[in-house]
């Protein structure tokens, strides 16, 4: 009986992470970025597409003056097959996280040390820069999107606001 037992819990289990690691099925799915740069670097975000349902930006979602997980889920991460340059800063190759800190008039954009964690465990201790950028009005977008084109070029846009910056 008790083997029985053992045997369900673990049936219960697997079949429950199985069902988890569906991410698409989640109610903020994956989604990716890609471009390769003219200069060569193959650039990607990886990232949760949070919907705004509703909701204000800057006051029930993406707080104003907080740090935000710049995404749902997972830590949204960008990540660089070159040493880049992302709006001046010096960034070596690697895996990174993107958390930022939306306002009204500027939005702070945070790249992290620490990718593969949960997007709500932001560390400061492991900012590796910070950089400001103004926001813009554009067309309304449910789904937060980013795109990166060949000129390096990022745009994150959500509700009717987008961000840009430079990665060359």
């Amino acid at each position: 009986m008790k083997k029985l037992l053992a045997l369900a819990v673990l049936a219960s289990l697997f079949t429950t992470t199985n069902a988890q690691q569906d991410k698409s099925k989640r109610p903020s799915p994956p989604a990716t970025a890609t471009a390769t740069l003219t200069n060569g670097a193959n650039v990607t975000i990886n990232y949760g597409q949070p919907s705004v349902k509703g909701r204000t930006i800057g006051k029930e979602i993406a707080t104003f003056g907080k740090v935000w997980r710049t995404g749902a889920n997972e830590a949204t991460t960008f990540e660089t097959s070159k040493n880049v340059k992302v709006n001046g800063n010096k960034l070596a190759a690697g895996k990174y996280s993107i958390y930022t800190i939306p306002g009204e008039d500027e939005w702070t954009v945070i790249l992290n040390k620490k990718a593969q964690q949960w997007g709500t465990q932001y560390d400061m201790a492991e900012d590796v820069f910070r950089f400001t950028v103004k926001p813009t009005k554009t067309e309304f977008t449910e789904q937060m999107n980013f795109n990166i084109d060949k000129e390096g070029i990022v745009k994150l846009m959500w509700g009717n606001t987008m961000i840009s910056w430079q990665v060359e």
